[in-house]
């Protein structure tokens, strides 16, 4: 639990800025009233707005099982100090693995009409192994990632990377990557190709599209890229990626094709109902870091309470960590979250009914040598309530876990957690 005060601290700080952010007066001139929806809008984004740079929030602190605290600094050049190009970067350092980690690179526009960027980026960092990040979702913050507390399975990669941002439609950002990495486990493990080669670290030549579509959303042009002005549904997001052999260097040939959808239905009185659905599929000769985990959330230790930990986002909370591998996989979740209670004005607790499955395989286990897992050929499932907001944008979670990955201690299938939400409305 020590681990969790300091991020305790830092959103009950935050909760009261943005509450007295919230409750100025009326009053307030017109001018005040701009500024500071520019200046939420810019938190939102995950920037905190300075003359010629916007300081990138995602890197101030955050904490996993590998690094623990990993702390440092990022941020990007605004329209103050030029519309045609932009330099980026972060360095930050984690206090248990000592070793810092930095990224440095820079864009320049090739058309403002259909936002068109070209980037170069250097980066050495660590990557939480199995985990399959759709190059568009940068563009959209989250302010906290719950789930990165528990991670324990990473692997360094150096990459030096070319990418095209580019709004194909009003409604449809895609972006085209191509790079190549050098990977290296923290842990221990080795690869074996049907050829008989053996990897123990590799490297990738690695070509990657993906596109965002939100048919009923509007979008707006930022200066720090696409805001998104009014949420729409349903949402869809598909992803191709190539490694591609004796190209630069690359050691493995192989493929992916990843796909998200989200849909929302809104019901009278703040009462929603939500559908998240993604997909995943790999070819042959992919090693372990690239393949599916299918979002677990769940630590590794013996009783419940020692298990209590903040509940994710769209992750399965009684599914352990390392747990299951997969080289093709499908989740699908479902939340209904009901009218919030209006017990007083600062008082309205919510509650969420969530039921997640996944499904997967993988066809050739016997290939990754040193780490034990297993598969999800028979479908796991685990269903759970939420009770947000109780206490400062804080609240509890419970889940169970059924069906054919059932465990046979009781305890083990259960998961109780806390929840944090909060809205810079």
């Amino acid at each position: 639990m020590k681990c969790y005060l300091p991020f305790l601290i830092f959103f009950l700080f935050l909760n009261k800025c943005v509450s007295q952010t919230d409750s100025i007066s009326v009053k307030t001139s017109q001018q005040d009233s701009i500024k500071k929806a520019e200046f939420l809008r810019h938190i939102g984004n995950g920037y905190f707005p300075t003359k010629y740079i916007n300081i990138d929030l995602r890197y101030l602190i955050k904490y996993n099982q590998y690094e623990g605290f990993r702390t440092g600094l990022g941020g990007i050049t605004n329209k103050a100090f030029s519309d045609k190009f932009r330099l980026q970067g972060y360095t930050v350092y984690g206090f248990v693995d000592g070793n810092f980690k930095y990224s440095f690179g820079g864009g320049f526009r090739v058309s403002k009409k259909t936002n068109t960027w070209i980037n170069l980026t250097y980066t050495e960092d660590l990557q939480e192994t199995g985990s399959s990040n759709f190059l568009t979702d940068k563009r959209f913050f989250q302010f906290f990632e719950p789930r990165l507390i528990n991670i324990d399975l990473f692997h360094k990669h150096i990459s030096k990377t070319i990418s095209v941002e580019h709004q194909l439609h009003p409604k449809m950002i895609t972006e085209t990557q191509f790079g190549v990495s050098k990977i290296t486990p923290t842990y221990n493990y080795t690869f074996n190709l049907n050829s008989g080669e053996s990897f123990t670290n590799y490297n990738l030549t690695l070509f990657k599209t993906s596109m965002q579509w939100n048919p009923f959303s509007e979008f707006k042009n930022t200066d720090n890229g696409i805001s998104e002005t009014k949420v729409g549904y349903p949402k869809f997001t598909l992803q191709y990626t190539k490694s591609l052999a004796n190209v630069f260097s690359g050691d493995l040939n192989f493929s992916k094709v990843d796909f998200r959808a989200i849909q929302k239905f809104t019901h009278k009185k703040n009462a929603s109902t939500e559908f998240v659905l993604t997909t995943g599929m790999t070819s042959k000769n992919t090693p372990l870091t690239h393949m599916y985990h299918a979002y677990p959330n769940n630590v590794n230790k013996e009783t419940i309470w020692s298990r209590f930990s903040v509940a994710g986002t769209n992750s399965f909370e009684t599914m352990y960590f390392n747990e299951f591998f997969s080289d093709t996989f499908s989740t699908l979740q479902i939340k209904h979250a009901f009218s919030p209670f209006n017990i007083s004005p600062w008082f309205k607790p919510q509650l969420v009914l969530i039921s997640r499955f996944a499904i997967g395989t993988m066809k050739d286990s016997f290939r990754h040598n040193g780490i034990n897992f297993s598969t999800l050929d028979k479908g796991f499932t685990e269903s759970g309530l939420e009770l947000n907001k109780l206490f400062f944008g804080f609240g509890l979670s419970f889940a169970y876990r059924y069906g054919a990955y059932h465990l046979p201690n009781f305890e083990d299938n259960i998961a109780v957690k806390f929840t944090f939400n909060i809205s810079l409305d």
